[in-house]
């Protein structure tokens, strides 16, 4: 009676059976030959028929493995970049007050508008808002050439009473001045203070009004009522009430400001470098490729994904101009212009969603391609074929031809006339 094959293995197409007698050597070499030449002429068959006609090839012994449809949606090829998280590049305070330092807040402090920023001879600083920064002291002035206006009044006046005196000569009005006054003398002590006009007026009074410090209207002049308002202000600082800020009272800022480093000890002297300050939003700096940075453009919507593995929405706010290259003028064999990069800002709206992470560093993703509206099945799903490309296996074993398009977050783009959203298909 024959011997049976009782095992194949699949890896070396070897069957490992116990050491038989020498005389049926060769007959037992020749049956495990015909299985291997068996087992490769099932799989040549399969592969040679999935190119034909429709895309369609003959039925197979279907596989194991898993099942999963078809289906249409929209790729995107991402692409990930190094990025820093942080409040952004500290900036000195521009401080012009003179003094010596009296007090600091802490690092890290968030200070709005009215708040106190420091305090030079113990007199408070206050962050006000705005664009434009203080560059004069704001307040009622005396008239031009008022001095010299009523020195000159005053002297004609006593030129008058000398010579109704003598009766050599009569008032202007055609009979001496009463009580020895002459009509400009009289003029110069009811002139009003001039009013200061101009931006940075607007400015501050409608940072006073914010306050809830009212009674005027927000406009280029400081009037009398404007300041009977600083007054008020003045007072809620316990500060003299003179009405008039000075230029080194208030610092204004475009927003709200996060505390940073600071400069000076309490007891130095006052300067620009006293303290330093950012924003109070985190927001993401990469240091992106000049030669790769088609993708960074204001208002691009890309991925911040943090060191916890959570990832948040967050957008481009600001590209860099100019471009840089490491020190040492770029890697060993490589070109400057290759390694030159240049700074992309991008800023997260949901802040909440960064926790408490304040610094550390992230990973930024980008869209490069992106294919909508497409079918798509997953690349473990893709058939080599023996004529070349690529093919899917039907839940039935049939195999059918594809063409495949963008590679994307572990899926693939495929089309064919055959193939239709919802099938299924085999992974191996």
């Amino acid at each position: 009676m024959a011997e049976t094959v009782t095992h194949i293995d699949d890896a070396h197409g070897t069957a490992p059976l116990p050491p038989p007698p020498r005389r049926r050597h060769r007959r037992r070499t020749a049956l495990i030959a015909s299985a291997v030449v068996g087992v490769a002429a099932v799989a040549v068959v399969g592969a040679l028929g999935l190119g034909g006609g429709q895309g369609k090839g003959p039925s197979a012994p279907p596989r194991s493995g898993s099942v999963v449809p078809v289906t249409r949606t929209t790729l995107a090829e991402r692409t990930a970049v190094d990025g820093k998280l942080s409040y952004g590049t500290e900036v000195p305070l521009p401080v012009k007050a003179t003094g010596t330092v009296t007090w600091l807040p802490e690092q890290g402090a968030t200070v709005e508008r009215g708040g106190t920023l420091l305090r030079v001879d113990d007199r408070p600083v206050v962050l006000m808002y705005g664009t434009l920064p203080m560059y004069r002291d704001l307040g009622l002035t005396a008239q031009e050439g008022d001095q010299g206006s009523d020195a000159q009044q005053q002297k004609g006046s006593v030129d008058q009473q000398q010579k109704n005196a003598d009766g050599t000569s009569p008032s202007p009005s055609g009979s001496p001045a009463p009580g020895g006054a002459g009509t400009g003398g009289d003029t110069g002590s009811t002139q009003a203070p001039r009013e200061l006009r101009g931006m940075d007026v607007m400015q501050f009074e409608s940072n006073l009004a914010a306050l809830g410090y009212t009674g005027f209207t927000v406009d280029e002049r400081f009037t009398a009522a404007t300041a009977q308002a600083v007054k008020r202000w003045q007072k809620s600082l316990g500060l003299p009430q003179t009405g008039t800020v000075g230029v080194g009272d208030v610092i204004s800022s475009s927003g709200k400001v996060r505390i940073g480093h600071a400069g000076a000890r309490l007891g130095s002297a006052a300067g620009e470098n006293t303290l330093a300050y950012t924003g109070t939003s985190r927001k993401v700096v990469v240091s992106a490729s000049a030669a790769d940075a088609a993708w960074a453009v204001r208002g691009t919507n890309v991925r911040v994904k943090l060191p916890n593995g959570k990832s948040v929405q967050a957008k481009v706010a600001s590209v860099g101009k100019q471009a840089s290259t490491p020190e040492g003028g770029g890697s060993e064999g490589g070109s400057g212009e290759a390694d030159a990069t240049i700074p992309v800002t991008i800023t997260v709206q949901d802040q909440k969603a960064l926790g408490r992470l304040e610094s550390g560093p992230v990973t930024v993703e980008y869209v490069g391609r992106e294919a909508k509206d497409v079918l798509s099945v997953p690349v473990s799903a893709l058939v080599a074929l023996a004529e070349g490309g690529y093919g899917l296996e039907t839940e039935d074993g049939r195999f059918l031809a594809v063409k495949t398009g963008l590679f994307a977050d572990g899926n693939v783009e495929v089309s064919g006339t055959a193939i239709r959203e919802g099938m299924k298909v085999r992974i191996a």
